[in-house]
């Protein structure tokens, strides 16, 4: 197969790919332009890796920042990580997670949720790590000359040969698939929406705002004493939630991770008027609001003393602060631009289905890509509605789930106090296994390799089968 990457383009004359090495009667292959060098984006470089398919991703900083705290990963995406021989990568830097402890201000327990028999009945723990870790096994499968950085996209323009972008340093890149896996503010979705617009052809929905419910500030210590951190010393990590006060729209959380570390955060639910307020919506956070909300929460109580001692113990340059919006586009593609993640779903990360959502439609994708028989515009166009026919409604069932989710760990509403309450500490032990079992019942996989067996108890649905690997692997020998 031909190892063809993207290459750049002058403003005035246009490579092509050569596909000479490809055999005249097989199927064509794709050159696909990843934007954006987040999770989602990654992972389908590196499902693209494993079948050479060619590829380049395109991230406009000038490095992949290692920015962001806990991330928790489950059967929805874990399989695929065997799959792709990265799960021994990922349990050494993990920990699994077996239960949840719920704190008031004053360290008084609401509740412990136990996760017992999870694993016996989805195969997986849950497993938490730092983000960054994730970024450095992704990036590590990718060869140098495939991940290009300082690459803003300023245009996109498609036609019958194929998708065109144009970037800030006035390159330009040419492939038959754009993926717009630039994140929650894409630039190729706002590119592609204003054509569409234009064209009358967006839905009123899309033109709307995200919505903005929370926002939050996180971060992961430097190794610490495990004398003085004891809980760093278990060989699961210890998950401490805190909910301020009545009448606060406060709470905060710590995880342990291997190294030694902390993940921390710090959230704020935010009021009607502030969310929809345009001043606010568009502020700079630089060190001075960071240090307003620090110092708000400097001393909420963890199991480890102040939250502000856990703050201090982290590189400034390492703390992120974020909106936590949410919203469920309904135009995900096209012609030959797709959107996948952030760009095309936003998620609250409260169910922990955000990354994986975005890895699910990483997966997805690349499944319809491997299937592609031929590249004019129709025939990507149909791909890509597949993809986007298979994703839908799975990522609306875990969008419900998220804002669920969010007013259940996180709303400091009355009502969500009592709601609360009621499901931690009243809620019979039978219908949360239920619910695990029907939240971990969609777990797709690589269609083109060897399929991962289910190693739990519970059910798992089917998926569809790649045509293509099919009539190879059933040729005869």
């Amino acid at each position: 197969m031909s190892n063809y990457a993207n290459r750049p383009l002058d403003a005035h004359h246009h490579q092509t790919a050569s596909t000479n090495a490809h055999h005249e009667t097989s199927p064509p292959l794709p050159r696909v332009i990843i934007v954006g060098g987040g999770l989602g984006g990654l992972l389908l470089a590196v499902i693209l890796e494993q079948v050479g398919i060619p590829y380049t991703v395109f991230e406009r900083s000038s490095e992949i920042k290692p920015l962001g705290a806990i991330m928790c990963l489950n059967s929805g995406i874990l399989p695929v990580f065997e799959q792709l021989g990265l799960f021994e990568d990922l349990m050494r830097v993990s920990l699994p997670c077996h239960s949840m402890n719920i704190f008031q201000e004053n360290m008084k327990k609401i509740s412990e949720v136990k996760m017992e028999g999870y694993k016996n009945l989805v195969g997986y723990d849950f497993t938490v790590f730092a983000r960054p870790e994730l970024h450095h096994i992704f990036a590590s499968r990718i060869p140098r000359g495939k991940l290009l950085f300082g690459k803003k996209v300023l245009s996109i323009k498609q036609n019958a040969e194929g998708v065109i972008i144009r970037c800030s340093d006035n390159s330009s890149y040419q492939g038959d698939i754009l993926v717009g896996a630039d994140g929650a503010y894409s630039a190729v979705r706002q590119t592609l929406y204003k054509q569409l617009s234009r064209e009358n052809k967006l839905p009123q929905c899309d033109e709307e705002q995200m919505s903005i419910n929370y926002s939050i500030m996180v971060g992961t210590t430097n190794e610490l004493d495990p004398e003085k951190y004891t809980h760093l010393k278990l060989t699961s990590t210890y998950y401490a939630l805190i909910l301020a006060n009545k009448g606060s729209p406060l709470s905060w959380s710590t995880f342990t991770v291997p190294g030694n570390r902390i993940c921390w955060s710090a959230q704020v639910q935010l009021d009607r008027d502030t969310s929809q307020n345009e001043s606010f919506r568009n502020s700079e956070w630089g060190p001075e609001t960071n240090e307003a909300f620090i110092k708000e929460v400097y001393h909420g109580a963890t199991p480890y003393g102040h939250l502000g001692d856990l703050i201090d113990q982290t590189p400034k340059d390492k703390i992120s602060r974020v909106f936590l919006e949410d919203k469920l586009f309904e135009t995900w593609y096209s012609g030959r631009v797709v959107l996948i993640g952030d760009a095309a779903h936003k998620l609250l990360p409260s169910a922990g289905q955000g990354a994986v959502s975005a890895m699910q439609d990483a997966v997805i994708l690349a499944n319809c890509i491997y299937d592609l028989t031929a590249l004019d515009t129709d025939s990507v166009a149909t791909a890509l509605k597949d993809y986007r026919d298979q994703r839908y409604p799975h990522v609306k069932s875990q969008y419900d789930a998220s804002k669920m989710n969010a007013k259940i760990l996180l709303g400091q509403k009355w009502t969500e106090r009592l709601m609360r309450n009621v499901i931690f500490n009243y809620l019979p032990r039978s219908i949360h296994s239920r619910n695990a079992i029907k939240d971990n019942t969609y777990r797709p996989q690589i269609n083109f390799l060897p399929l991962c067996p289910n190693r739990g108890t519970g059910p798992v649905l089917p998926q569809k089968p790649s045509k293509k690997y099919s009539e190879l692997v059933t040729v005869p020998i």
